[in-house]
């Protein structure tokens, strides 16, 4: 255990603290230069140095009332109604400004529950139904709120299946979700489809565009094919949309738009008996950093349509080249549908050992965002991959070609943990190694966790402990399915 951190007796020059600061940076993923997929957004080092000064501009304003702080609720106002229109929404379009995704997706179940609490209080235990591709946030949301997620199987292309869908619906369902485009694969569910479904059911839609809604508009006007998803589908009640993502804006800011004020006054939350006054709040947090919303409004500002334009086209050049150097290496095929600016690929049948490939490119450099069922490796691709795409696909091959020139590299701790966690039945034991390893991480007096022992941790001594059984478990259900196939 490291020795605990504490406050220093005097304080220190700010450019020492600065210069510390930098420091730490040293070992972080190279995300200026491309080598990051999913985390980072980056719109060249002028548009990036824009963000720093508006965000330091109102780093410490608060929207918590903005009465005080007129010019953020401004902003918000402005974003919500250039979102809206972007989104082909109603002149009834409102929304709000929230710190993430996951929050504008927390946001979004809990007014679904208060609207279904006040329109069908005979509802007990509310449920909305979506595709299993649908983002962790909602099962998060789902979790904290007392609503049941109901999820549903895909198409061979992991697209939402209107028939399914409207099978799960039931008596208790008080809303449908999917994605414009789900995360893993970059695949658009058929939101027209689904709106049919949820007219028929009376239902309304949301739509998970927290990573598409930057990306769908600009594509459209490219002139590339992209099916309806946005408030031209009627069903389709409340959107969520991440500024931060395709947007190019500043770390967190994210949108919530709803089709009419109907829905979202079941977002406030009001206190009226506080001593200290009344308490309102659109969102889930109190405090409202006006950072991340100036930072926002001047990357929309900034852009401009023309700018967001050519964001895009480089963008989907990038994942244009990758893919085409993926589907050229043998052993590897694309997953999902080339519908957007992110790509997944994973290997063939009898082709070399996926995670295998994974921690070979992650020994050259790049961060790897691994995915299962299937499993696959994702990337989120950006205007600023145009520049590596090629050195992307040149890594791969050599790492293909490394794996399959030596199958042993799947036994790799790493490779090793990522092909068993994927293949493990029994979910619950992987919840309960993941959470050993972050009760580790977020244990008193640890600064920095250890990256660099891959054995070392909660989930690979489970691995190591039950790993032998369950290869022997898995075994044994394979031969039974197999028997009762032949019956």
């Amino acid at each position: 255990m490291s020795a605990r951190a504490r406050i220093p007796d005097r304080g220190r020059a700010a450019d020492a603290v600065l210069d510390e600061l930098a420091a730490m940076k040293q070992p972080d993923a190279d995300w200026r230069g491309g080598r990051v997929f999913s985390l980072v957004y980056h719109a060249g080092e002028a548009h990036e140095q824009l963000l720093q000064r508006a965000y330091a501009l109102y780093a410490s304003a608060n929207l918590l009332n903005p009465m005080a702080f007129q010019s953020l609720r401004r902003m918000e106002a402005e974003i919500t109604q250039m979102v809206a229109g972007l989104f082909h929404g109603p002149d009834s379009a409102v929304g709000a400004v929230t710190s993430g995704g996951t929050e504008s997706i927390l946001c979004a179940i809990a007014t679904y529950r208060e609207h279904a609490r006040a329109k069908r209080p005979w509802i007990r235990r509310p449920q909305i139904v979506a595709p299993r591709t649908i983002h962790p946030a909602f099962d998060k949301a789902a979790h904290w709120f007392g609503v049941e997620l109901k999820k549903v199987d895909v198409d061979d292309e992991q697209r939402a299946r209107p028939d399914a869908i409207a099978r799960a619906v039931g008596r208790r369902t008080i809303a449908l979700a999917a994605s414009a485009p789900q995360y893993p694969h970059g695949t658009i569910d058929p939101i027209e489809e689904l709106g049919e479904v949820a007219t028929r059911h009376g239902l309304p839609l949301h739509v998970d565009a927290c990573v598409g809604g930057f990306m769908l508009p600009w594509l459209e006007r490219l002139g590339r094919p992209v099916p309806r998803w946005d408030f031209r589908v009627p069903a389709v009640t409340s959107i969520s949309a991440d500024l931060h993502k395709y947007g190019y804006a500043g770390k967190g800011a994210s949108t919530l738009t709803w089709r009419d004020m109907s829905w979202m006054r079941h977002q406030f939350f009001v206190a009226t008996d506080f001593p200290g006054g009344i308490y309102v709040s659109p969102t889930m947090i109190g405090t409202r950093p006006g950072g991340p919303l100036a930072a926002a409004w001047a990357a929309l500002q900034a852009q401009g349509e023309d700018g967001y334009l050519a964001l895009t086209r480089a963008a989907i050049e990038a994942a244009e080249r990758i893919r085409a150097g993926i589907t050229a290496i043998p052993g590897l095929q694309l997953l999902g549908r080339p519908d957007t600016t992110i790509v997944a690929w994973g290997t063939a049948p009898g082709g070399p050992d996926l995670y295998a490939i994974a921690d070979r490119l992650e020994a050259r450099g790049w961060s790897v965002d691994r995915t299962q069922h299937p499993a696959g490796v994702h990337l989120t691709v950006t205007a600023n991959h145009l520049a590596i795409a090629d050195d992307y696909v040149r890594d791969v091959r050599e790492a293909a070609d490394e794996v399959r020139a030596d199958p042993s590299l799947a036994r790799a701790p790493t490779a090793a943990m990522y092909g068993m966690m994927a293949k493990l039945p029994v979910r619950g034991l992987v919840k309960r190694g993941v959470r050993q390893l972050f009760e580790k991480m977020y244990a008193p007096g640890v600064v920095v966790p250890d990256a660099t022992a891959p054995a070392d941790d909660a989930v690979g001594r489970m691995l190591d402990k039950h790993g032998a059984k369950l290869d022997a478990v898995l075994d044994q259900v394979g031969k039974l399915r197999t028997r009762l196939k032949r019956r």
